[in-house]
């Protein structure tokens, strides 16, 4: 198969190095042009937050790619030396690296298990290969078998089930909420990193309104910037929490900035009843948790994190299955892909055969024109095709055999044994 797929992701690698290994459209495209022409491969690369591989695919009869040789050319893409590249490259040949681009594909090889994000990196990654002409036959089968897989994955077991980091998790609480959020108003408080991430899952919901308010008011503008937001000035605190149906608070405040009895003075009776969401992840917290009852629910960082935890335990408990699905997947992409590529082997030793034989053929019939009828001819050349045909029966199928089981090696075994060309 000669397929390779060598890189480095946050397993192998620093970010440092990551970062200064990192492929932008037009280097992406430049290096897949130069892997081509200087290497007759054919090549995608796949540039992530978290990962920069490169899939090269040679003629079976061509020296495979391997990491010393594709150390050097990052070396020389992004002025790297190669001696600091070569400890974090992994190398993954033929099958091994059709299975390490289906378990990637499928958020089996993420940071944070059943990710999604990277199905459509991988796309992305093939289709701009495809747009510079840098792939060719296996990886046009290789890429769109990845993707497929991908979905069989994330639709046949619970991988991807859940969100499972703090932000996105305060989205599926919301979400077990409220049934639309086109008429809901979400509350920021502070401007804290974690806040920011949070703020920016909750924004994809689209909300009505975002309001945002801070004891800095430069803070507050430059969140509502982020956000499409409207400033409230920090007195005007306990009528933005009237209006709004999610609170999303993290100021870094010392102790509480609300109070049970200031809520319930000041904002729960001006609310009618209306359900109200609280996310107060800062540390300490910045809302008393007895504020929490039927109609205002408060959930600390902590929560958010347990249910986190629990989705990405949920997740983990379908890996055997994932896995079952990448395996068989590989096994079959390996043996139909080695079935495909012995036609022309098949072909051609076939081919050679028929020479063969009527050159030995044609000079015997000669030597005996007019001493044998027509019966005798026709078998004679019976008997030669039958021979030739049972001589080859047992290589043919070997080597299909083989293919089946996802070895490709008797194949070059029989170029070499009947002096086929590559």
């Amino acid at each position: 198969m000669n397929l390779r797929a060598i890189g480095c992701n946050v397993a192998s690698a620093a970010v440092e190095l990551r970062e200064r290994l990192a492929f932008n459209p037009d280097k992406t495209q430049k290096a897949l042009t130069e892997l081509n022409a200087r290497f007759t491969a054919e090549a995608v690369i796949l540039d992530t937050c978290n990962r920069v591989e490169i899939y090269v695919s040679r003629q079976d009869t061509v020296a495979p790619l391997h990491i010393p040789l594709m150390a050097e050319f990052l070396a020389e893409v992004h002025g790297v030396p190669a001696a600091e590249i070569v400890p974090h490259l992994y190398e993954h040949a033929d099958a091994g690296a059709a299975k390490h681009l289906f378990r990637v594909a499928s958020g089996l090889d993420s940071v944070v298990v059943g990710e999604g994000q990277i199905a459509g990196q991988v796309k992305d990654a093939y289709e701009a290969a495809l747009k510079t002409t840098a792939t060719g036959p296996l990886l046009n089968t290789l890429f769109p078998a990845a993707i497929r897989v991908s979905k069989r994955v994330r639709s046949e077991t619970g991988i991807a089930l859940g969100h499972v980091s703090v932000p996105s998790a305060a989205v599926d609480f919301v979400r077990q909420v409220f049934d639309t959020f086109a008429d809901k108003t979400v509350l920021v408080i502070g401007a804290g990193e974690m806040g920011r991430l949070t703020l920016k899952h909750l924004a994809e919901l689209e909300p009505a309104a975002i309001l945002v308010t801070n004891r800095s008011p430069e803070n507050a503008a430059n969140v509502a910037q982020e956000c499409g937001g409207q400033v409230i000035p920090w007195q005007q605190l306990d009528d933005a929490l009237v209006r709004a149906d999610i609170v999303l608070s993290t100021t870094g405040a010392p102790e509480p900035i609300v109070t049970r009895r200031r809520f319930d003075e000041k904002v729960r009776r001006r609310r009618a009843g209306r359900t109200l969401v609280i996310f107060d992840i800062a540390v300490p917290r910045d809302f008393d948790p007895a504020i929490h009852d039927g109609e205002v629910s408060v959930f600390n960082v902590d929560d958010l994190a347990r249910e986190a935890d629990r989705c990405l335990g949920e997740r983990k408990r379908h890996l055997p299955a994932a896995e079952a699905i990448v395996e068989a997947e590989v096994t079959k992409f390996v043996g139909d892909w080695n079935t495909r590529a012995n036609g022309p082997v098949i072909g051609q030793l076939l081919s050679e055969a028929d020479k063969l034989r009527e050159s030995l053929l044609v000079p015997l019939l000669a030597q005996m024109n007019g001493k044998l009828t027509d019966k005798e001819k026709a078998d004679i050349e019976k008997a030669f095709r039958l021979f030739q045909g049972r001589l080859l029966h047992g290589p043919i199928a070997a080597l299909n055999e083989a293919s089946r089981d996802g070895h490709g090696g008797l194949r070059e075994a029989l170029r070499k044994l009947f002096g086929l060309k590559g």
